[in-house]
């Protein structure tokens, strides 16, 4: 009995210690009155004096109003899930509330206020905020603390009753529950999401709830850490650019309610890697408005708010350029869906940005390390200009796709070389699919968008990527003609080729290389090389040449190979039941070749825009 009860003390000392966290914040730490989160008392005149003198932001501001308005008319938030999730209503919810405070302190209209507060009341008599599902929970928390703490002035204490006890009941407490709340533990864009919308909660209701409070905002600073560590070294997200925009998002959010609630960021700000992911976000966007939408990712860039508050830390021009033109080319009615559009009014306006005043980034060339280490390398930033982007990695991490080698290619604004992007989740969900398995033999690799084959990288004798493998980023740069990236992918084929090396590189601004290092073993070998493109047509030329047509722009490719090659094309064929079409013209150019035994040898590719090189050359030497 003795040896039991030891072994059980010992045992709960070392999982104390294990979940030991460091306290940042007491109750010495003195918050401001209401409204504390954002914008403190006052503020949003700083922000309306820039609103009136910019006339980006004298639009965009007009803008929000009026939908504010429009807003009015609809009926109130009803408890609607959609499979597995109540996020579009949580989503809508914070879209609301936060448009209309904000429409309430830049304007001192009260119907604003009072519609926020129906609404508000609304999603407080929920049953629940659907916790089995916690970022459901982290935007509706995050919505109801934003009107609570603008509004709380204006609000009757019957309201603010019903909204603290929602917050604090349905947001706060389910997130105690470890089952529910397993986000604490991970280090992806749930992290970021659940941990930013209960802080902003227990800051919300700090005065009524103050030692759970400060508990959650501890736990939180200790926790959201390992999801901010994903950014090193350089600010590369390894998700993608769309699940960029949602997890760092919410870790802005975080970030600056915290440095608005205490006025220091114990750190965050300075996580390696983490303002420098403001750059990453626009170098992966390709000349012609679109980006590289590795895993699942859409392939449509999107006027992004959040970047206004990189420029506040860091003044950097190169961080508006393509928001200036995103915003530009971009419906009204576009960015308007757009949940957190305040946050570029209050922190670009707030911050006196001016996309009127946006210059050219100076870098045509970006590279980032981490778990999905990525480059980026253009010929210039205008319009028109040949763009390729090519990642390493990993299929494991998370939200990833058998694409570790893929790269793409766009040149005169068509994509010649591109990425189909994420599926529908509900959509395959709905029809059974185990699709969040990330196991070598699961489902998830069937679904035709996410398997080896359908990207722009290679297979061999018909299998796919090895799960666990993890290719590296062997070197990137620029020299004086071209730009260039290499990497080891023998760790992601390591059961079907003893090794296999990735160089692509962008010659004279202009055209693509793509060279393929392949070392076989005593085994039958077939290479398989895959590129979808938008290409309306593809003309197969000769054995080893293709011309691909979009309207009157052309792409050449040319291939150079020690042993023959069977080039060809492919239609997008997905056969599951549960595959959904792209929204976008898909085919494939591939080829077949059969490698030569025990033996190292070479294939190239050359995309060539407009014309057929002459002499194209392949400048990487391994």
């Amino acid at each position: 009995m003795l040896k039991r009860i030891f072994w059980a003390v010992l045992t709960c000392c070392f999982v104390t210690a294990a979940f030991a966290q460091k306290i940042y914040v007491s109750k010495a730490d003195k918050l401001p009155n209401h409204p504390r989160l954002l914008m403190l008392k006052g503020e949003e005149k700083v922000v309306m004096q820039q609103v009136k003198k910019d006339p980006y932001w004298k639009v965009m501001q007009a803008n929000l109003v009026e939908e504010c308005d429009r807003i009015l008319e609809l009926p109130l938030l009803e408890r609607k899930q959609i499979g597995r999730r109540l996020l579009s209503v949580s989503q809508e919810a914070l879209r609301r509330v936060f448009y209309l405070g904000y429409a309430y302190r830049t304007t001192g209209q009260k119907k604003y206020a009072l519609r926020a507060e129906q609404d508000m009341l609304a999603c407080a008599a929920f049953s629940d905020w659907n916790p089995s599902h916690f970022l459901d929970v982290g935007e509706m928390t995050m919505a109801l603390a934003i009107g609570y703490d603008w509004l709380y002035q204006l609000l009757p204490e019957s309201s603010r009753t019903a909204i603290r006890t929602a917050i604090i009941e349905k947001g706060m407490k389910a997130s105690l529950n470890d089952n529910d709340a397993w986000f604490h533990r991970a280090a992806h864009n749930w992290n970021q999401v659940c941990n930013a919308g209960i802080t902003f909660g227990a800051l919300a209701v700090y005065e009524d709830a103050t030692d759970f409070s400060l508990e959650l905002i501890n736990k939180a600073l200790n926790t959201i850490r390992p999801a901010m560590h994903e950014y090193a070294p350089d600010g590369a997200y390894p998700e993608g650019p769309g699940y960029w925009g949602y997890g760092t998002t919410f870790n802005v959010f975080f970030n600056a309610a915290i440095e608005k609630a205490y006025g220091k960021d114990f750190g965050l700000n300075a996580e390696k890697g983490f303002l420098e992911t403001g750059l990453y976000s626009q170098h992966i966007i390709t000349p012609g408005y679109n980006q590289f939408n590795y895993s699942d990712n859409g392939y449509r860039a999107g006027f992004s708010p959040i970047i206004f508050w990189f420029y506040s830390k860091t003044h950097d021009p190169a961080l508006l350029y393509m928001q200036k033109g995103l915003y530009e080319q971009t419906d009204k009615s576009s960015y308007l869906r757009n949940r957190i559009l305040p946050m570029a009014l209050i922190f670009g306006a707030g911050s006196k940005a001016s996309l009127a005043a946006a210059a050219e980034p100076t870098s045509i060339f970006w590279k980032g390390g981490g778990r999905t280490p990525v480059v980026f390398m253009r010929g210039a930033w205008t319009s028109g200009s040949s763009f390729l982007g090519f990642k390493a990695g990993t299929p494991s991490a998370n939200h990833g796709h058998m694409d570790v080698g893929s790269f793409i290619f766009e040149a005169d604004n068509v994509r010649w070389a591109l990425d189909l992007g994420g599926e529908n989740y509900n959509s395959l969900e709905t029809k059974g699919v185990d699709l969040w398995n990330m196991k070598q033999n699961s489902q998830r690799w069937d679904v035709y968008r996410y398997c080896t084959t359908s990207h722009n990288t290679l297979s061999f004798n018909d299998k796919p990527q090895l799960v666990a493998g993890k290719a590296p980023m062997l070197d990137a740069g620029e020299k004086d003609n071209y730009m260039y990236a290499v990497s080891d992918l023998s760790p992601v084929y390591a059961d079907q080729i003893p090794g296999v090396k990735r160089a692509v590189s962008l010659v004279n601004k202009d055209y693509a290389v793509i060279q393929d290092l392949y070392t076989t073993g005593k085994r039958f070998t077939k290479a398989g090389w895959h590129m979808v493109t938008e290409a309306s047509k593809i003309t197969i030329l000769s054995e080893n040449t293709a011309l691909l047509e979009s309207g009157d722009k052309k792409l050449y490719v040319k291939i150079e190979s020690p042993v023959p090659v069977r080039l060809y094309v492919r239609p997008y064929a997905a056969t599951n039941t549960y595959d959904n079409k792209p929204a976008h013209n898909a085919q494939f150019l591939c080829y077949d070749a059969d490698l030569e035994r025990n033996k190292t040898q070479e294939i190239r590719v050359y995309l060539m825009p407009r014309e057929m090189k002459a002499n194209p050359v392949a400048p990487y030497k391994f």
